[in-house]
This record gives C-alpha cells, structure tokens and sequence, in this order.
C-alpha cells in the first residue's frame, strides 16, 4: 500500500483518465469500488473535482483553432470583467495568473480569424479588460 493518502492516488488516477471507471480507479489507486465512490462524491460536493474533461490536440482538431490569451485588466473592474468574460460562450476555462498578465483564457473559435474576431469584438469589448495578447496553439506535445 502507497504511502500517499487515498484522495491523492485517486485524483492522481482521475488527473491522468478522466474517463477511467470505478473498478479502474480502485485497482490503481489501491482501494476498493465503494471506497472510490465515496471519495469522488465527497471531492464533487467540496469542489475540489470541478469538472471532467477531454485534452484536445488543437491541430488535429481542424474545425476549431485555439489560443491562450493573456488579458490585463483594470483593478477596478476585475470582479465585474472576471464575471463578464466566465459568461462568454468561446471562452472554454478563464484562469487567474501570477505572470505577465492578470487573467489567461483558453479560447475557442473555426478558425484563425474567427479567433482575431472573438478577441477583438467580444474579449477587448469587456468593460475592464485593458489588453488582450493571444498565443495560438498549433501542436500538442504531451
């Protein structure tokens, strides 16, 4: 038996397969079926597990583009621009950030220039946002 704790190794499991069922997690992770079940439901009811998801590789995916966009946002307006942009339908995860930039956001779009669009008419449009700089992804490495 692993010597990290019970939730550890099962978030560890469900990090690496979100899709991998009860019996899975519990043979890797240690643990029995109903111990899985417990921990998973008390980890949703916490909001620890907030969501589960598939990792897309953007140049395979050739009806969508992706970019990482870097935004500032006025102090003053942060609450309210935070709130206006998580409402946005092409913003697909909003994340706070201690780099360059206050917030960074995962964006989706059919394209390159659809990208360009939502920046600029739905992104800069935000009462708050001050400046947005788009990375675009092109290939998944891991």
């Amino acid at each position: 038996m692993s010597t990290v704790s019970t939730e550890e190794r099962i978030l560890s499991v469900l990090e690496e397969d979100a899709q991998a069922s009860c019996g899975e997690i519990a043979e890797r992770a240690e643990v029995s079926k109903p111990t899985v079940r417990k921990y998973i439901d008390k980890l949703e009811e916490e909001g620890v597990i907030v969501g589960y998801s598939a990792d897309v590789d953007p140049k395979k995916l050739s009806t969508q583009s992706i970019a990482m966009v870097g935004m500032d946002v006025d102090s003053g307006k942060y609450v309210s621009a935070t709130r206006d942009l998580k409402a946005l339908e092409e913003v697909e995860a909003l994340y706070t950030s201690s780099g360059d930039h206050m917030l960074m956001a995962e964006v989706r779009a059919a394209d390159g220039d659809e990208l360009g669009d939502v920046i600029n008419d739905e992104l800069l449009a935000v009462d708050g946002v001050t400046a947005a700089h788009p990375s675009f992804l092109q290939e998944r490495l891991k």
